[in-house]
């Protein structure tokens, strides 16, 4: 079988593996999940492609199923950005959708609870003019900003060694705002030594903290000696958080199962994944690791209760209250959401 992709009819082989939720009570947070309307993905100065159906809040309430999702938070991902105006600008045009989206909404499913949107933080002579148009735009959603430290999308650089860019991160702490960083695991180390200097802002650390495999790369077990390594140095730092999963991503990480006749079940996804996720956990705490789906991205290999379910297992050796932290509160804490109108 080839990958489709959940825009190219991949629902119908993700059902041929069904499972119920293995703990249907416990409260989630959706850490990290992206939307996009047909013709509005993806801006082309940042992202490749085009042209995808429609993935938008009633997409992902059909995939969510019987876990209890009490809600979720939306993660750039270069949608519906504006055509016209000022080019720094014109990412506010993704926090207006997904605004929109979310009041369309309305209370048909989980909420979003948050919007992380996109920004140039090294320019820090616009950024707060950036800043006070998403969270105009964002009626009352937005939290945080997203960047990959290289530059991705905007000439290619070190960032995290640039001095304007830790002004920038510095100046979304100071107004409550949080920096979403999505780097190699080779960077890990370099983000342990900037973290400190932006100590009042909350850095995190997207997928793991992407311990990738790469045909003619390191093998898997170099890669993982490098990754541990990067996440022990970020244990020390207390704003820094870690969410846990993109783990169907497989080009990333060196899977198949997208080319197998059935999609994995849980208990497949626990096999590969239970030593990293538990070693995030047992090195950062509970209390800086959080859940997250990456969908629809993950979708291209594992069904979204089939992976909440090997989530759950594979954190069924911690307490009630470090897994409510792991499933819920770390997102709510870190991101300072609203829930039920309580920041709880």
């Amino acid at each position: 079988m080839t990958a489709a992709g959940p825009e190219n009819g991949m629902a119908e082989w993700i059902s041929l593996t069904h499972e119920a939720p293995v703990d249907p009570a416990r409260r989630i947070i959706d850490a990290h999940h992206h939307l996009w309307a047909e013709g509005h993905r993806k801006n082309p100065n940042t992202y490749s492609g085009g042209n995808e159906p429609a993935y938008l809040p009633a997409n992902l309430h059909a995939d969510i199923g019987k876990h209890n999702v009490i809600g979720s938070v939306f993660v750039e991902c270069g949608v519906a950005y504006r055509s016209d105006g000022p080019d720094h600008l014109r990412a506010v045009g993704e926090t207006e959708f997904v605004a929109e989206q979310a009041r369309l909404a309305g209370g048909k499913g989980p909420p979003i609870l948050g919007i992380v949107a996109d920004a140039d933080i090294a320019r820090t002579d616009v950024l707060e003019e950036v800043l006070d148009a998403h969270v105009a735009a964002g009626s009352g959603l937005f939290v945080g900003i997203r960047q990959m430290p290289v530059g991705y999308g905007r000439p290619m650089r070190d960032l995290l060694a640039e001095p304007e860019f830790r002004d920038g991160i510095a100046m979304l702490g100071a107004r409550g705002f949080t920096f979403d960083a999505m780097l190699g695991y080779s960077q890990l180390k370099q983000l342990a030594e900037f973290a400190p200097k932006v100590a009042q802002t909350t850095l995190i650390v997207d997928h793991l903290g992407a311990p990738n495999l790469r045909p003619g790369g390191p093998e898997r077990d170099a890669v993982t000696a490098e990754w541990k390594e990067g996440i022990r140095a970020l244990m020390p730092h207390g704003n820094v958080v870690l969410k846990i999963g993109g783990i169907g991503m497989e080009r990333a990480f060196g899977m198949n199962w997208s080319q197998q006749e059935r999609p994995p079940n849980s208990d497949t996804v626990v096999e590969r994944w239970q030593d990293e996720i538990r070693f995030c956990i047992d090195t950062l705490g509970p209390d800086r690791c959080m859940f997250e789906s990456n969908y629809p991205v993950d979708r291209l290999a594992l069904g979204y209760t089939v992976m909440w379910n090997a989530f759950q297992k594979i954190a069924a050796r911690y307490s009630d209250a470090e897994q409510d932290a792991l499933f819920s509160g770390t997102a709510c804490n870190a991101y300072n959401l609203r829930v039920d109108g309580n920041g709880d």
